[in-house]
């Protein structure tokens, strides 16, 4: 199942996401990007750095309406960070809004999060782990499992507040119950729906921005519901396990784990600092709240485009709850607890030297000073995304100065190769650029015709009716008699740079060859003419000798007719 989804149709030649992921979970093919979902840690950085919201979170919300509305028991367990994040005026308005939507009932997860705080009191008290590490964030164990497994043996073996609170729910209210997760992280859906560790505990996970949206569409309004309790114990301090140091803090109401020194971070590059300093040795004898999110749970990568601050979420989470240990059922239930954590390293094929100055070279790399590790493909060096290249996560075509550079080289090979000449006039008719053939039609050098006037050297009237009316103009042809040729001239505007694109093409051959066949078709005819004349007037004198010869052949016969009629009549 995907968490997060891509819309490929947005998501192009960015990279943004792969700068922005530490793990590097999302591989780049056909210049489209893909999570890998056996690396990713779900932090949800991709999410929230998308310029082009490429990026979507798998929502839950029709399942969660589809169960309503077929009647079953759905129970609600909202995060304790609701507290700093819905518009309220009084807590129990938040339940009365779930309940106008169809929830059975409203419970907080903090009532799962007072028993992993009771775990953790034995697991401190017992002391037997040389560290150990908070388990309640999915992406921290994700992260652990995934890319630090050396460090699994440090991680509490204790299931997260949401998994405990969806068993404690579903032994409440019967295993039939619908248990609908509702906070602010991407992550718990993996941990809920796909992790068969946890499996069964939660049957779906709504974000509060989704949370919003549906209430809209239902016109509930949370100011102006009732007030209704929550159906669970007061939970108390355990309210704190979002923000940072939460954890510990509730830990420590119940328990003074005197034998440990306590330490928290938040933030992926400073739990990863701190994890690689646990891989050196460097930490000993250490309880740690570990968060993947900065300033804890409070504004997790679900909730990016809410407007509410971390801090006055903090603020208003800290002024609500009472700093004493939580109140319990009467009659508590067996919750199953443990968790058993393991290593989910992927074991890649790494290149050889060889193979990575292969790719190296394909990018035109050749020698050290070559390899920029610019960053702009999202890798940190040019070796590591040349590795990257060789694993399938990456393209060459991911180097941007390589890139350039080959643009630049084939735009310039063009600009300077083409026999015509090209020049670009900006809207106060000055030239911005200018090829070399056009240095040979005009005389002067690139150097000397930027920044210059187009008027200088020619009349400027076809160009400024381009940069007026926009209107492009193709193969008009022109006599530059001070330069000594003729032209074929097109002009069309670039909207994006407010100028005009010009291409003259060298016609002067042409014209010339034109001319030397207009002359001899002339000449032939001339010639031809003569002819025609000549012809006629010997067609004259022919027909002045035939009409003489046939009139004295006329006379001769007749005379020869008389002649004979007389003899006749002798």
């Amino acid at each position: 199942m995907k968490i997060i989804d891509f819309k490929k149709a947005s998501c192009k030649h960015c990279y943004k996401c792969v700068r922005s992921c530490s793990v590097k979970a999302i591989r780049v093919k056909n210049a489209q990007a893909e999570i890998m979902k056996e690396y990713c840690i779900l932090c949800g950085k991709c999410l929230e750095v998308c310029p082009q919201n490429a990026k979507t979170f798998v929502s839950d919300l029709e399942q969660v309406k589809s169960y309503i509305r077929s009647g079953q028991k759905v129970v609600v367990s909202i995060a304790p960070s609701y507290l700093g994040i819905m518009d309220y005026k009084m807590p129990g308005q938040v339940v009365d809004g779930l309940m106008r939507l169809g929830f059975t009932a409203v419970r907080e997860t903090a009532e799962g999060a007072a028993l992993v705080t009771e775990e953790y009191a034995r697991i401190l008290e017992a002391g037997q782990m040389d560290n150990v590490i908070t388990t309640c964030c999915p992406s921290v164990n994700d992260l652990i499992e995934k890319y630090y497994p050396s460090l699994v043996p440090f991680m509490a073996p204790v299931v997260s507040p949401m998994v405990a609170h969806g068993r404690l729910i579903k032994e409440i209210y019967g295993a039939d119950t619908r248990v609908v997760f509702l906070g602010p992280c991407i992550a718990k859906k993996e941990e809920a729906e796909e992790d068969d560790r946890t499996e069964g505990a939660i049957d779906a996970v709504i974000h509060f921005g989704e949370l919003k949206e549906w209430m809209q569409e239902e016109g509930i309004v949370l100011e102006q519901c009732e007030s209704r309790p929550m159906a669970n114990p007061n939970p108390k301090i355990n309210r704190l396990y979002p923000i940072s140091r939460g954890v510990i803090q509730s830990v420590m109401v119940s328990e003074k784990p005197e034998k440990y020194r306590k330490l928290f971070v938040d933030g992926i590059e400073n739990c990863r600092e701190l994890l690689e300093a646990m891989e050196a040795g460097e930490i000993h004898g250490c309880f740690i709240e570990m968060n993947m999110c900065e300033g804890g749970c409070i504004k997790g990568p679900a909730t990016s485009k809410m407007d509410f601050s971390r801090y006055r979420a903090r603020f208003q989470i800290e002024d609500q709850i009472e700093d004493a240990p939580a109140e319990t059922e009467k009659s508590a239930v067996d919750v199953p607890m443990a968790k058993t954590f393991y290593s989910r390293r992927q074991n890649d094929r790494m290149p050889t030297e060889a193979q990575i100055q292969e790719i190296l070279k394909a990018v035109g790399k050749y020698n050290r000073d070559q390899e920029l590790d610019c960053g702009a493909c999202g890798y940190t060096s040019c070796r590591e995304k040349a590795v990257a290249v060789f694993q399938g996560k990456a393209e060459l075509e991911m180097c941007l100065p390589h890139t350039y550079e080959q643009a630049r080289s084939m735009s310039n090979l063009v600009m300077d190769e083409t026999p015509n000449g090209i020049f670009v006039i900006q809207q106060d008719l000055t030239i911005s650029e200018f090829n070399r053939r056009a240095e040979e039609i005009f005389g002067v050098s690139r150097s000397e015709a930027v920044g210059r006037y187009i008027f200088e050297y020619m009349e400027a009237d076809v160009f400024e009716s381009v940069l007026a009316d926009h209107a492009a103009i193709h193969r008009k042809k022109l006599d530059l008699t001070p330069y000594g040729i003729t032209v074929l001239l097109s002009a069309v505007y670039i909207d994006s740079q407010d100028s005009v694109l010009v291409i003259m093409q060298d016609i002067t051959s042409e014209e010339k060859e034109l001319e030397h066949q207009y002359q001899l078709k002339m000449k032939t005819v001339e010639a031809a003419q003569m002819v025609i004349d000549k012809q006629m007037m010997v067609a004259q004198e022919i027909a002045g000798l035939l009409g003489e010869t046939t009139a004295e052949t006329k006379a001769t016969l007749n005379q020869l007719k008389r002649s004979i009629l007389e003899d006749e009549r002798k």
